[in-house]
This record gives structure tokens, C-alpha cells and sequence, in this order.
């Protein structure tokens, strides 16, 4: 704004766009700053005059909805973008906004980003910024998954009351909502209850929620439209119905509503009675249960990246796995790409061959899961060393038993791989007993320890400067069992060759 520029806050529900647009009134009253707001609370006339306002790039600061998107909304000189609660919002709606001006800012706000944005940053096309220290004072939300209980409900509601507090009760449908409201009037008669839905008139639900904010209201039953921001400190105990029906994430921001003062806070996620859940949702929840403390949303995230893909960014998709190359590759060529555009250096990934007469693999009655069988493949291929490979070890003797024979080979394979990159090795061919271990024409080793190095070999190593540089080495038949520990040793004295720095 100190620019001369404007600031464009997009937000996803009218509730939470007024309640920014409160909040920024209130704190920019003492300097010469505009702030509007552009939402269905504002009247068609209203509305018209803002969006002519900010054309003429009278308007500093606009908080808005979906309406910010509208083709009628120009500004004048847009700088920065800031995207609130980000994961309720389509890549659509996103690119709307960056198409407006091409060199603007974009800040993007969210306890839990989708797995496409999370991708994003993790590879260095977004900075990001992770807040994980708590405002003072805060403390950890106590969370109770459970099956439906009358009688807890009625107790966590006069709980909440007698210590003046108010009460969120999350009832997913607007069908049946005021049938709630009612059995909760009933449950506690001294109770001022309400009910709030995204289907009510504009001035209606701006109306009972000013009345919950003012505190005129002791029990809001709402659907999910509380989901997204709302700020409300004295409101510390949620109990969502029917809580395995939701996603991880809105489970996450639904608890989020509640613990934003000094004062404990209760989430009571409750199922219908004796009902049987399937996996995906006890999942969820077993999740939700097992992430409570502070900064838990970016864990969920990454969970949710696990479990759903990271998404396409070149196309819609805000999650799944890219189908053509595999997602590795995929995040390798666009590792790539970026280090081009942004003039870093980029650095080629040495690569080398490695071909010994040995059974290398996972059998299936090892690993009878082909996906597990994959994924332990691609981590395999991921050793350089030797901590590596006693973590993979441990790994599979923790989740599968004792590696057979077979596994250990290939684990033992792709640590001489690994090492053999660090020695300027580039190929290893087995031909009968003999191995030839071809090394870089430009790797810097000393020629002069090379004698050394064969001299301690006797007859068995020599090296040859012929074509590719290399060395053959005779595999010791009274030890050939041990061919790979042989081979192994070898490597590792092959990059004792090195010439040292200094």
C-alpha cells in the first residue's frame, strides 16, 4: 500500500471475509488506508460503487469472496494477493487471480495445504514459511473420537457453559439442522441455541453471527460454513456429528475453531452409535486423534500427500500421481527445469553400471505386496552409504522378518554402487571370476599410488590404460562366496587413489 499499490484478500465465506474486514478496519483506523469489502453482505449498489472505486484505484485493501473474481473487478495497480484458507479454493480460481496481472505477488495462508501446493514448495517453485511456535498461553486441543453419546453431549455443553463459554455443534446437513437445534434446546432449556447454514439470506446469517460473536448466543449448530478462519476466543468446546463423513483436513479445521485463547479447549468427534466405519475413515480419524499438538496441520498435510499424490502442476488436478513417468522422474525433471530458470547451478547426477553373476532381488514370498515390493525397490536404489544401507536392514527386518539371501545381495549391490559413484567409477562388468572396474578418464587419482594398490593385490589386480581406463581384478576362489565383499574392498581402495586436496 506504501507502493501505491493494491492489495487484493481472497477469502472463501462471506462470515470470515467480515470478519478480516473487521479486524483491518479496526487496525488501520489511524493511518490513511481504504478498506473494503466485496461479498453477498453488501447490497448490488453497494458492490457497484467499491468495484468503481477500486478501478480508480481509490480502494488500498479489498476483502472479498469468490466475487473478487468476477470479470467486473479491474484494479488499477494490483501488487499482492493474498489467498486465505487456501485449500478451499480450485486451481481455477487461483489462476484467475494471477492472470489479472502477471508480475504480482502471492501469498498463500493455510493450516493444511493441498498436496499440489505442498509439492509446489517442497520442490522450490513456492518459498514457504512454516509458523510452529503457538501465541502464549495456548494450549494443545484435548480431542475425543467417540461413538455418539447423548448424555456427553448434554455434559460438554453445561461444562462449557458454566464457564461462560459457547459451544460450536457441527451438523453437516441443512436438511434436519433445526431438528438438532431443537433436541438440543430440549436437552438444555436455559440454553440460547441457533442454528446457521450457507442457505440462509445474507442479512439472516450475518445477523446470528454477529449475535454468537457478541456472545448473545450460547450454542451455534452450524454446518461446515465455520470451517474456514472464524476467530471467535470464547468459543473452546466443537462436537461434530456424524465426524466420519469428513475429510482429514476439515476434521483438522473444524477442531481449529475452538483452544484460540488461554482456556483448555474440547473437540468431540462423534460416529453414529455401533455403527461399523470403514477403513478410509477410521484412518482419518485415527489421524486427526494422533495429530493434536501445535503446528499438526502441516503434518497432516504431508500425510495427505502420502496417501493422494502430489497433484499435476501444469493442469487442474490438486492431487494424484502423474501417470506417463512415474513421480521420481517426474520431480527430477522439473527439479531440473527449475534450477535452469533460475540460473543455479544445476548438477549431473553421476550415474554408473554395475553387472555381477548374482541373484540380487525381493522374492515374492519375502514381499508378497507388489507396491511394498516397489516402494522397497525405490528406496534400495536410494543407498550411497553405509548408514543407508543399516537403515534399510533395519527397516525390513522390522516390517518382513530376516532378509534372505537374495535381498541381502541387492542391498550389498547398491551400496558398491554408491560408493563406486564417490570412487569415479562409471562401469563394473563380471566375466567369469574376473571383475573390470572402469573408472572416468578425467577422475583424479594419483598414478603414483596405483603400483602401491596393485603391489598389495599381487597377481590378482592390475590396472590398464588401453581404451578405458581400468582395472581387472581376479576374484579369490578360495573366498569366491564373499565375491561382493571382495568387490566392495576393491571400490573403496580404488577411491583411496584419490589425490587429496592440499
Amino acid at each position: 500500500v506504501q507502493d501505491n499499490q493494491q492489495v487484493a484478500y481472497l477469502v472463501p465465506t462471506t462470515i470470515l471475509a467480515q470478519q478480516h474486514y473487521n479486524n483491518f478496519v479496526q487496525r488501520m483506523k489511524d493511518f490513511p488506508i481504504r478498506v473494503e469489502m466485496l461479498s453477498r453482505f453488501k447490497t448490488a449498489k453497494e458492490q457497484k460503487l467499491i468495484i468503481n472505486d477500486i478501478s480508480r484505484g481509490l480502494v488500498d485493501i479489498v476483502i472479498g469472496t469468490h466475487r473478487l473474481l468476477s470479470k467486473d473487478v479491474v484494479y488499477k495497480e494490483l501488487g499482492l494477493l493474498i489467498v486465505d484458507e487456501e485449500q478451499r479454493f480450485g486451481v481455477k480460481h487461483k489462476e484467475v487471480l494471477k492472470q489479472i496481472k502477471a508480475d504480482v505477488d502471492v501469498l498463500t495462508l493455510t493450516a493444511t495445504p493441498i498436496p499440489r501446493t505442498l509439492h509446489m514448495s517442497s520442490i522450490g517453485i513456492r518459498s514457504m514459511s512454516i509458523l510452529e511456535e503457538p501465541p502464549q498461553e495456548r494450549h494443545p486441543i484435548q480431542t475425543y473420537v467417540m461413538d455418539y453419546n447423548e448424555e456427553l453431549v448434554k455434559d460438554a455443553i453445561y461444562r462449557e457453559l458454566s464457564r461462560n463459554g459457547q459451544v460450536y455443534y457441527v451438523f453437516n446437513r441443512v436438511k434436519g439442522i433445526d431438528t438438532i437445534a431443537d433436541r438440543i434446546r430440549a436437552m438444555i432449556p436455559e440454553a440460547s441455541v441457533e442454528f446457521a447454514h450457507g442457505q440462509m439470506s445474507e442479512r439472516q446469517l450475518e445477523h446470528i453471527m454477529l449475535d454468537f460473536v457478541n456472545g448473545d448466543i450460547d450454542v451455534l449448530v452450524s454446518t461446515t460454513i465455520i470451517e474456514t478462519g472464524l476467530d471467535i476466543p470464547n468459543t473452546n468446546t466443537i462436537i461434530v456429528h456424524d465426524a466420519d463423513r469428513m475429510g482429514l483436513s476439515q476434521l483438522y479445521q473444524l477442531r481449529g475453531r475452538v483452544g484460540r485463547s488461554n482456556r483448555l479447549a474440547y473437540a468431540y468427534l462423534m460416529y453414529k452409535k455401533d455403527k461399523v466405519l470403514d477403513e478410509t475413515a477410521e484412518k482419518r480419524l485415527q489421524a486427526i486423534r494422533e495429530f493434536t499438538e501445535f503446528g499438526a496441520g502441516f503434518k497432516i498435510a504431508m500425510r495427505d500427500l502420502e496417501i493422494r499424490g502430489a497433484g499435476n502442476i501444469l493442469g487442474t488436478s490438486q492431487h494424484g500421481s502423474m501417470d506417463t513417468v512415474g513421480y521420481d522422474l517426474y520431480s527430477k525433471m522439473l527439479e531440473h527445469a527449475i534450477n535452469q530458470l533460475s540460473d543455479k547451478p544445476i548438477e549431473e547426477e553421476a550415474t554408473m553400471s554395475i553387472d555381477v553373476n548374482i541373484d540380487a532381488y525381493i522374492p515374492t514370498n519375502y514381499i508378497e505386496n507388489e507396491v511394498r515390493k516397489i516402494e522397497s525397490y525405490k528406496k534400495i536404489a536410494t543407498i550411497r552409504h553405509q548408514e543407508d544401507y543399516d537403515e534399510m536392514i533395519d527397516e525390513l527386518l522390522d516390517r518382513y522378518g530376516e532378509p534372505p539371501k537374495s535381498v541381502v545381495n541387492l542391498l550389498q549391490i547398491a551400496l558398491i554402487k554408491g560408493k563406486a559413484i564417490e570412487a569415479h567409477i562409471i562401469d563394473i562388468k563380471q566375466q567369469g571370476f574376473t571383475y573390470v572396474v572402469a573408472v572416468k578418464s578425467d577422475a583424479p587419482i594419483d598414478p603414483n599410488k596405483i603400483p602401491k594398490l596393485e603391489k598389495a593385490y599381487g597377481k590378482r589386480l592390475k590396472f590398464v590404460l588401453k581404451g578405458k581406463p581400468h582395472f581387472v581384478f581376479q576374484i579369490d576362489m578360495d573366498d569366491k562366496r564373499y565375491a561382493l565383499e571382495q568387490l566392495k574392498t576393491l571400490v573403496t581402495n580404488i577411491k583411496g587413489l584419490e589425490i587429496l586436496e592440499g
